[in-house]
Formats: C-alpha cells, sequence, structure tokens
C-alpha cells in the first residue's frame, strides 16, 4: 500500500477514534487531535458534536498533500459515540477514509459506502441500531497539490 495510505491509518488509529493526542484548538471552539510520524504530520479538526463538521489535512514535509472534509449528523436518540469511534479504528490502508464497508457489534450496524481512491473520492457512513438509522455522515477528498 502507499505510504499516505500507511500513515494516514496509523494516525486515526491514535487520534480521535482512541481519545488520544488531542491538541489545543486551532480555531475557536475547534476540538482538534493531531499525529506526527517521519515527514508527515497529521491535523484533525472538527466543530460540533450532534452536528459536526470537520476537516483532515496531511502535510508532506510541512506541505498540505491530501484532504477529507466531513459532515455529520445524529438524527435519533440510540445512537452510540463509543460504538461510532469503535467502528472508525476499523480504518485499513484499502480504505483508508473513516472506517470500514461492514461493522457490527451487538445491535449496532456501520456501513460506509465510497466512491474514488485515496486521490479522490466522497462517501457516506450510516449507523444503524436495530433496523433504525440513527447516524449519518458525508465524506469527500483527495490529493492535495
Amino acid at each position: 500500500m502507499s505510504e499516505l495510505a500507511c500513515f494516514l491509518v496509523k494516525a486515526k488509529k491514535a487520534t480521535y477514534a482512541n481519545k488520544t493526542n488531542k491538541v489545543n484548538s486551532s480555531r475557536k471552539e475547534s476540538h482538534d487531535y493531531s499525529y506526527q510520524e517521519n515527514n508527515y504530520t497529521y491535523l484533525d479538526s472538527f466543530f460540533g458534536a450532534e452536528n459536526f463538521s470537520g476537516q483532515e489535512i496531511v502535510y508532506k514535509d510541512e506541505k498540505p498533500c491530501w484532504s477529507m472534509n466531513y459532515y455529520g449528523r445524529v438524527i435519533e436518540e440510540n445512537f452510540n459515540g463509543d460504538f461510532l469511534k469503535e467502528a472508525l479504528l476499523q480504518v485499513d490502508e484499502e480504505l483508508p477514509f473513516r472506517g470500514p464497508l461492514f461493522y457490527q457489534k451487538g445491535e449496532y450496524l456501520y456501513l460506509l459506502r465510497i466512491q474514488g481512491k485515496i486521490d479522490f473520492f466522497q462517501g457516506v457512513e450510516e449507523i444503524y441500531y436495530q433496523t433504525y438509522k440513527v447516524y449519518e455522515g458525508f465524506i469527500q477528498g483527495g490529493i492535495v497539490k
């Protein structure tokens, strides 16, 4: 797999989903997480909680090289934030965006539909509790030049 995809997986598993590497807010009321390894730096910065918007940026040699924008919203009361984080920890090099295509635990189900590859993509993630959709999110991004 690409060096970028490998770095993204490490960064995502070492920040928000794992509740580690939180850093000072870069903008008023933002929640920021950062991870650095070799010549790569990752920054995830978002606003909100039940309805949230954010952006992940990867820098290589201190220049932006990849970005992903996301917007998500809780739509029912049985949403479980810890389940979302658990699903996000399942990210892998084949799909280094959010979670896997499918992840289930108990009565919760996480689904990701993605179009494109690491260089240019868009997708939708959903969480179901029993048969009810309780969360939906949208992502898009790719290589930055």
